[in-house]
């Protein structure tokens, strides 16, 4: 087993390379991160105060960490993290999950992007409009005449952050002013599409396409599959001919006003909606760790149709400690004439952490024989106790340890609550009891 040091651990990208590998036997994943953020609330092992890369105490503190946990390979996980990682590689004790130098420097810029491949026509055009530009505004009107809308766009950047839409001279100016860093593109008005793809020994292993369907923040929060076009697997061919990748990587095109496929931009690193791809089959940081260990490996893709849609979603860490979970069956355990698929993943959390679970029930039937119905294990509870409608059901529960209980019944939950002092829980609360940290 390796111990992969990913950093920074709460970026989606870093939460992404989580999912993907916290169940393989292969690795044991740590999380670092140089703010407090979410890695906490999924990684297990997480390392906090990690300074950041404009530090110059960055690789000591690095290497202190791999010496500390014996960290096999560290993987970053945002655009500047793996350029600068990617220059230390050299002087830190574990090895980088990055591409080659050259490839890392030439995709963080755009412009150096756009100029590396100028030869191609799959690159936008791009104006000669720079902050010292305005001080010859007739040059500015020259270049900029019959172009408009203009788009602009930070050169080293991501997530659409900065970016803007100038429609006029004064507009390029106002910009610019603003943010001397942008570069001056054509506008492309048509669909947007990431292309994933996976290389290994220069061969491309893996390019397809997917859709951003909705977009927030710069994140492509739904997408969906579609097929790659020739032209697409043409530009990628020629991408990963020039540039030299180490495992996943990506680049974005849209489409110009006449159709054509125009370069947005290239990164070699895991984006966090590969997990779209991931869940066909491709688990882009796996192959990508494997790459680098010189492992051989095989592409199996599943071809269906598959759609993504991400929202915030909720992780907690309860201060609260038990040994002992009653609760309730019927409206809980069972509910609208299903399992409650949720709480049993709690119930199974309570097994893995040995704690007592024990069901305390009203239920009208032979409650052993319902779960063998429902394909329940009995053995999954400590005890059974199965009570009267009009009794209480405090009278039989204990507080000698730790206790929760869990219940739909606010008269129940009131009860407990007011007689044995434990914490109570309504269905809705259970979220707030699963550990996600892996």
């Amino acid at each position: 087993m390796k111990n992969i040091l990913v950093f920074p651990c709460g970026s989606e990208i870093g939460l992404e390379i989580h999912n993907a590998l916290k169940y393989s036997k292969d690795f044991k994943l740590f999380g670092g991160s140089s703010v407090d953020d979410h890695g906490k609330f999924v990684y297990a092992n997480y390392i906090s105060d990690i300074p950041f890369i404009d530090d110059e105490n960055l690789l000591d503190c690095l290497n202190s960490i791999i010496d500390e946990y014996d960290i096999d390979l560290i993987y970053p996980s945002h655009d500047d993290v793996v350029l600068k990682l990617a220059e230390l590689k050299n002087d830190l004790n574990a090895h980088v999950v990055v591409s080659n130098d050259e490839t890392c420097d030439i995709c963080r810029s755009k412009s150096k992007t756009y100029k590396y491949f100028s030869d191609f026509d799959f690159i936008p055009k791009v104006y000669d409009i720079s902050i010292d530009s305005f001080n010859n505004m007739e040059k500015v009107i020259k270049v900029a005449k019959d172009e408009f809308p203009i788009f602009l766009k930070p050169d080293i950047g991501q997530g659409a952050k900065g970016v803007a839409i100038a429609n006029n001279v004064d507009d390029l100016e106002h910009h610019f002013t603003e943010n001397p860093s942008l570069i001056a593109v054509e506008y492309l008005p048509n669909e947007e599409y990431t292309i994933d793809c996976f290389s290994a020994n220069g061969e491309l292993l893996y390019c397809e396409m997917r859709e951003r369907i909705r977009v927030k923040d710069g994140i492509s929060v739904n997408a969906i599959t579609i097929k790659t076009e020739k032209r697409v697997r043409e530009i990628a061919q020629i991408i990963n001919s020039k540039l030299t990748f180490y495992g996943a990587w990506f680049f974005q095109l849209k489409k110009d006003k006449n159709d054509e496929y125009k370069l947005l931009e290239i990164a070699p690193r895991i984006a966090g909606t590969m997990a779209l791809h991931r869940n066909t089959g491709i688990n882009f940081p796996l192959l990508t760790l494997y790459t680098h260990l010189g492992i051989d490996v095989s592409i199996i893709s599943n071809e269906n149709k598959l759609t993504i849609d991400r929202a915030l979603t909720n992780c907690f860490i309860y201060e609260i400690d038990y040994d002992r979970v009653y609760l309730d069956f019927d409206d809980t355990v069972f509910v609208k004439g299903k399992v409650n698929t949720y709480l049993m993943m709690f119930l199974y959390q309570c097994v893995n952490e040995n704690k007592q679970i024990i069901l305390i029930t009203k239920h009208l039937k032979d409650i052993n024989e319902t779960l063998e119905a429902l394909k329940i294990d009995i053995n999954l509870f400590d005890e059974i106790i199965t009570l009267t409608k009009d009794d209480d059901k405090f009278k039989y529960m204990d507080n000698d340890v730790p206790s929760i209980f869990i219940d739909d019944s606010f008269s129940e939950r009131l009860a407990i609550s007011n007689k044995l002092k434990i914490p109570v829980f309504d269905l809705d609360a259970v979220e707030s009891l699963i550990n996600w940290r892996m």
